[in-house]
This record gives structure tokens, sequence and C-alpha cells, in this order.
């Protein structure tokens, strides 16, 4: 079967094309744009990606290889529903689908037990954890995740496991298509507008994933948000356990909450030793763009929501103190206008605060574009003592490696793509 990813550089799709080709199909595809992750996909075998998305070149794939099944993300529809790959697999007949069906399709074939992890924020770090655990039992594991890591490829499939690990991305209701074997509630807050218009909307999607899967680790704060109580099916833990900082020595409460709660999950939920298990996370290596360190002192993070920002910065405090400069480049337009409110205290603690222009996708034309000038004047007036508006420019470059030669911790907070402050670091700093 030949199966064309359209988005193929997209941090949901890319690691589905890795799979698909490890499954034994025959995987194409395309992107708007080239990027890390194109390149990332060529050097593991996926050569044939076309940068540009014409009917032309989506035409010319199909002449040479009838493609049987499109595959494409949530997003594609939403920005343009007369998408040129979207009308050319409609009018010739291929199958078209959102990931997700794809991913049913391989569960169901390969007769795999789905452990999703799913949450407003700490999804992909849970994620590479539970992977990370699996490796250090010697458990065989296929799995999806939405972030590079540096102990496996984003995305494997392998024949001798019975597990798959899948971020499940909650983004328009795309985890609801799954029924998990074991599901891991990360952290919830509220997000997706777009999709949710209401907190308690988002809240109902997340009590009928819970009610989907057949066990379900939470925290005690999100069960009591939910309204959910521990029973046969829900185990809820306790986030003010003095055990997460006593037993756990990752840097960052955040990170050592995920892993507490990882190592709860597979400790009760596959029937593991937590006494075995609390040794592996404590090496556990990271994952890409979440705290990754891009130089000495250079930080990037993929924080985007204010909770997880909040747990970025903590951690850049409990390493360096009040030492702490911070490279802000908000994700959509659309979510800063959500989450503006929320910006006004969270850097009043840093040393110094550059605002760069946000990261445009998914945006709703109706809403004013707040460009860093006007973000700024969101912000206390604390802040707005030790802030000031930039751009990705030679200037800033030099702000940052000042900071960096003088001993503070640089903390750019990316959670873009293409263009993207990340890249942008990554170009100049590497």
């Amino acid at each position: 079967m030949h199966i064309f990813f359209s988005g193929i550089g997209g941090a949901a799709i890319g690691p589905l094309a890795l799979i698909a080709k490890q499954a034994g199909y025959e995987v194409s595809g395309s992107d708007i744009a080239a990027s890390a992750s194109i390149n990332y996909l060529k050097k593991r075998g996926i050569t044939d990606i076309t940068i540009g998305q014409t009917t032309e070149q989506i035409e010319k794939i199909h002449t040479e290889r009838p493609i049987d099944w499109l595959v494409y993300s949530s997003a594609l529809p939403k920005t343009n529903p007369d998408h040129p790959e979207l009308v050319f697999a409609k009018d010739n007949g291929i199958k078209l689908s959102r990931r997700d069906e794809f991913i049913n399709v391989l569960i169901k074939d390969k007769n795999l037990k789905l452990i999703a992890i799913a949450g407003t924020h700490g999804k992909t770090t849970a994620t590479a954890m539970v992977i990370w655990l699996l490796k250090q039992l010697d458990i065989p594991v296929s799995y999806s995740v939405g972030g590079k890591i540096n102990f496996g490829e984003m995305g494997v499939f392998d024949p001798a496991s019975k597990y798959f690990v899948y971020e499940a991305d909650e983004y328009d209701r795309n985890f609801l298509s799954f029924f998990p074997y074991l599901s891991i509630i990360s952290g919830l807050d509220y997000d997706h507008p777009d999709t949710y218009p209401t907190q308690a909307s988002y809240d109902d999607a997340f009590r009928e994933f819970i009610d989907q899967s057949g066990k379900t680790f939470a925290w005690h704060e999100d069960a009591e948000r939910l309204g959910l109580a521990q029973d046969s099916k829900i185990t809820v833990l306790d986030e003010k356990s003095q055990a997460i900082d006593e037993q756990l020595t990752l840097a960052g409460h955040v990170n050592r909450k995920n892993a507490w709660l990882v190592v709860e999950a597979i400790a009760h939920g596959l029937g593991s030793h937590t006494a075995n298990l609390l040794g592996g996370m404590n090496r556990f290596p990271g994952v890409a763009r979440r705290f990754e360190q891009i130089a000495p002192n250079i930080y990037s993070d993929y924080a985007h929501t204010p909770p997880k920002i909040a747990g970025a910065l903590q951690q850049a405090h409990e390493l360096a103190g009040n030492n702490v400069v911070v490279v802000y480049e908000g994700l959509h337009n659309t979510r800063q206008h959500f989450i503006k409110s929320k910006l006004a205290n969270l850097f009043d603690e840093v040393k110094q605060l550059y605002i760069v222009p946000s990261y445009l996708a998914r945006e709703d034309p109706s809403l004013e574009l707040l460009p860093p000038a006007k973000l700024l004047n969101l912000l206390s007036n604390v802040s707005k003592e030790h802030a000031q508006s930039a751009s990705l420019d030679n200037k800033l470059l030099s702000n940052i490696k000042n900071h960096a030669a003088d001993g503070d911790l640089v903390l750019c907070l990316s959670a873009g793509g293409a263009g993207s402050l990340d890249e942008w670091m990554r170009k100049e700093l590497l």
C-alpha cells in the first residue's frame, strides 16, 4: 500500500510516516516548506518528499506510483478546505483520513495495546518517559512521540511489540478516536478554544476520553476538576506527595511530577515494580525542545501555555537562581488573545525579557494581530521594567550571546516549526 502523508514535516505526521515505512508500507509526502524535520525523515529513508503542495506535484507522484491513502493533519482542511492535495485525492478516488484512522488500523492489524498520554501540557515529555521506561525493562514497544528523542526515533514500529505508546492530542478532538488499554493524563488546563469554545466543553472531552480508556492514571487536582473519583478504572495520585522530590532527581519539579506519574502508571498499570523504575527514570535523558541545551547557558523549550511556561521558568530558576533571561515567541496569535490576561505576571521574576513576533499558524483572521509591542503592554509594571520588543536579527543574537557569556541562563520559549525562534537559534548557534 502506498500512503501519502500531507504535512509530513509536522510533529504529529512525521513520526507516523516513519512508522508506516517500518511497518512495510510505501511512503511519500509533502510539506509547505523545507525544515529540519524534513531532513530528519530523508536521512531515515523517506526520500520521496515534495516541498510545496500543488496539484501538479501530487499528480506526478500518483502517476508514477498510484497513491492508495492520503493521511493529513487536522489543521489542513481547517486552514484550507480546498487544499490542492485534498481536492486531488477526492477527484481520484484516493482514501482520505486524519492520522487517527491510520493509527487505529495499525493497532488493530498488528494486535497492539494502546498506551495513550493525553493532557494540556506535559504530553511529549511523559510519552518519552513511558518509552524510556519500557526500553529499560527490555519490553519491545512501538510508539509515536511529538518530539525528537536521543534514545530512539520519533516514530517506531517494532514487530515484536505488544504495546503502542502514543501522544494523544486533544486538538480537533483527535484523542476521542481511541480506546486505550492504559491512559495517562499529564495535566489539565484549558486550551484550543477554536475546538472547545468553553472550558466545560474541554473538560467534557477529557471525561469522554477517560471513559473510553481501560485504565487511567491522573493527578488528584485534575480528577477533582473533572468530578472523577478513584475506582477500579481510575487511579488518582497526589501531586503534593513529598516522595516526588525525595525519590526523583531530575531537574525541574514539572519533570519530576511527569516522571512520578509515569512510574506509577507503569508500575501499577503493567505490573512492574516501582523501585526498579525509579532508578531508570532518574537516568531519563530528556526530549528535544523540552529545556534542551542548544549552547552553553542557552536553552530551548516548547512551552506555550501559561502552566507549561511557569514550569520551564521554575526549572530555569532552579538551575540559575535570579539570573534567568527569557526570549518569548508566542505560539499562534489566536492563543495570545486567549492567554493574554495570564501573561501579565508570568515573567515578573526574570532578569530580562525579549518578546519576538508570535509564530503564526491556524489563525483566526478576525482577531487583531498582537505584535511584540502590544504583548509587552499587556504585562505588569514589574515585567515591563525588564522587557523589550525584539526581532530575530543580529542585535538579538548578540544580546543572547552576551547574556550567556555573563553567566545568565537564556531560556528561549518557542513552539513553532519552520521559521521559528527555535530554528533560527539552531541555525545561528550550532
